[in-house]
């Protein structure tokens, strides 16, 4: 269920058993017979060879499980000294074992933070989230300005290669140049807080990986 949620989210497109099974890494059939089941409990709506999507109820549910993954990657990136490449296995372990009581303790002690490492809005205890105006920056027009505000947590080797380059969230960003056939983005970068403004390519992969929240 979160992982539905979380491919909703990321509006990448109508979530399919295929989609499902690659962010998995198990097989169509697998999938399958999970949905089935989650279907007879009335988490989410699917028929045969239909997308995939969560009731009411599943929503709630895939909700709290990525409060508690969102918080824990959180905590173990500002009290435990984790980068953000290391906490998303971490956090999907952990997810599983912890109380919600010691899921509040952290939202407390961390000062109920609205976004995690990567930039994923928490969901509140009420399941509430906060919604923010984002663009891929992969789809982004020359001349776009906007701050980085979200990055794909998926992949560790791509969080790793960001880094190398320094990239992240809270850079201020200005796209130049569009390359889709050349596979390729032109942008400039500056530091959040200052600093010399430079120019970076990034390969489509890492650009669609990005969010900005777009400034006039």
């Amino acid at each position: 269920m979160k992982v539905i949620y979380d491919l909703q989210e990321r509006g990448t497109g109508p979530v399919t058993i295929s989609g499902m099974a690659e962010r998995l890494s198990v097989s169509n059939s697998s999938v399958s017979g999970m949905l089935r089941k989650l279907n007879e409990l009335g988490f989410v709506q699917h028929q045969r060879y239909g997308n995939v999507s969560l009731t009411e109820v599943g929503t709630k549910a895939a909700l709290a499980v990525l409060r508690r993954h969102r918080l824990l990657e959180t905590y173990l990136v500002a009290e435990l000294g984790y980068s953000w490449d290391e906490v998303h296995d971490e956090a999907e372990i952990l997810e599983h074992v912890v109380s919600d009581k010691f899921v509040d303790r952290i939202a407390s002690h961390l000062g109920d933070p609205v976004v995690d490492p990567h930039g994923d809005p928490i969901p509140t205890r009420e399941g509430t989230i906060v919604q923010r105006e984002t663009v891929l920056l992969s789809e982004a027009e020359a001349d776009t300005q906007g701050v980085i505000v979200r990055v794909n947590d998926i992949d560790p080797e791509l969080l790793r290669y960001l880094a190398d380059i320094d990239i992240g969230i809270g850079m201020r960003v200005t796209v130049i140049e569009r390359q889709p056939f050349a596979g390729s983005i032109q942008i400039s970068v500056r530091p959040e807080k200052g600093g010399e403004e430079r120019e970076q390519a990034l390969g489509l992969v890492a650009a669609e990986s990005l969010w900005i929240s777009p400034e006039d």
